[in-house]
């Protein structure tokens, strides 16, 4: 057996892998182990600006919320965790009104001391045989476009193929409202049934729709959703009672992460915390001047995260923008919360009518897909509306939207 790795104080230590245990995660027994290696691996890059992740005590809030999902641990020695990974099992459409059933591969973490040993590939193949059980006929992933470790690691040890790369566009929450034209804009909360009729009929043929919308818009993260219109046009639509979509719109939902999972910037010099400071105090006094205040996200925040967001007619991108605008003050008015973020296909036209801070955003994040179906027993059975023979990596989608589950950001 080959077994390398650095350990602390950079003092090589043999890790033989055979001994290495990789196992379904047991909340009682693991829970304290896994977040002691996960604190490790958040404070291994805090010595520069970075956002850390806090899960709040519960190491799988992030697929909870899907009705299969898995996280698998890897165990090395007695109650000595060193890596985890998580996913879920999802169906979803690939673009031309077809349905796949899907996994999405999120969360891996591998001890800073016990990395390169394989740790990490092993974890991603030991849930992918899990996913492959539970149905799935893709996986996939999604990453900064700069992390070459993790783009790597997907990529060549484990055939995943570079995918999609939407664009995150991140708003951060000021200490002023932002204008909203009431007089000539409405704004209105869709029933969830509405909306999610309203969806299958918008999103049918996009990429990533999820057939169970209906559970993520009855969650009670889902803190809505709201269409704008000219005001004019309320005299023809009435949104409790029409399924016929006026000509002119923009239509998205919100969902809450604050109960999910927080975020906090830390690792950034005196003076930018100074002068950030300064502004949204200079912001809270003197709302009329509008100043670009920067939020306080040297403390624990939460987002509020946009998503089915799609805009029609000459008036399109204008409602967009004030619909972006009253989710702003939404979360203004929500304590803790400090920006609003969405993530949208490169080609969506939507992306020209959201307000975000360049700087903030991430041009591209990189999604990977990798076919399980291929690798499945013969003749096994799926749920899934594909056959085997459809190869969605291969097919070119004529869609120019990724539908963003708000259950992956």
């Amino acid at each position: 057996m080959v077994l390398t790795k650095v350990a602390a104080e950079n003092s090589p230590i043999r890790v033989p892998l055979l001994q290495l245990v990789v196992r379904e995660y047991d909340e009682e027994r693991d829970k304290t182990a896994v977040e002691e290696m996960e604190r490790k691996c958040e404070l291994e890059q805090c010595g520069n600006p970075s956002l850390v992740t806090d899960l709040m005590g519960d190491p799988t809030c992030r697929i909870r919320r899907f009705p299969t999902h898995v996280m698998l641990i890897a165990e090395y020695g007695e109650q000595n965790i060193v890596g985890v990974i998580r996913g879920c099992v999802k169906e979803a459409t690939s673009g031309n009104s077809v349905f796949v059933r899907l996994a999405y591969i999120l969360g891996l973490r591998v001890s800073p001391t016990h990395r390169r040993l394989g740790i990490g590939s092993k974890l991603v193949a030991h849930l992918e045989e899990w996913c492959k059980q539970n149905g799935a006929n893709y996986a996939y992933m999604a990453t900064d476009c700069t992390n070459e470790a993790s783009i790597n690691l997907f990529t060549i040890k484990c055939a995943y193929q570079k995918f999609r790369t939407p664009t995150i566009l991140v708003q951060p929450v000021h200490a002023h409202k932002k204008p909203i034209s009431s007089t000539k804009i409405a704004i209105v909360q869709l029933p969830a049934k509405l909306a999610e009729s309203i969806y299958c009929q918008l999103f049918a043929q996009s990429e990533f729709f999820p057939k169970d919308i209906h559970n993520i818009l009855s969650s009670h993260l889902n803190l809505g959703s709201f269409m704008a219109l000219p005001k004019k046009s309320l005299l023809k639509f009435d949104p409790q009672k029409d399924t016929t979509l006026p000509t002119n719109f923009a239509i998205l939902s919100v969902w809450n992460t604050k109960e999910v999972f927080k975020l906090q910037v830390k690792g950034v010099s005196s003076l930018t915390y100074a002068c950030c400071v300064g502004a949204r105090v200079l912001d809270a006094w003197l709302p009329w001047l509008r100043l670009p205040s920067f939020p306080n996200v040297f403390k624990q925040f939460g987002v509020h995260f946009m998503y089915g967001l799609h805009m029609e007619g000459k008036n399109g991108k204008w409602l967009m923008k004030a619909l972006c605008n009253f989710v702003h003050n939404m979360a203004r008015e929500d304590d803790g919360c400090a920006a609003v973020v969405t993530e949208v296909s490169q080609r969506d036209p939507v992306r020209e009518a959201i307000p975000h801070w360049r700087k903030l955003s991430w041009e591209e994040d990189m999604w990977c897909v990798k076919k399980l179906a291929d690798q499945a027993k013969q003749g096994e059975k799926t749920t899934s509306s594909d056959d085997g023979q459809f190869d969605w990596i291969n097919t070119r989608s004529s869609s120019s939207v990724v539908f963003v589950d708000p259950r992956d950001f």
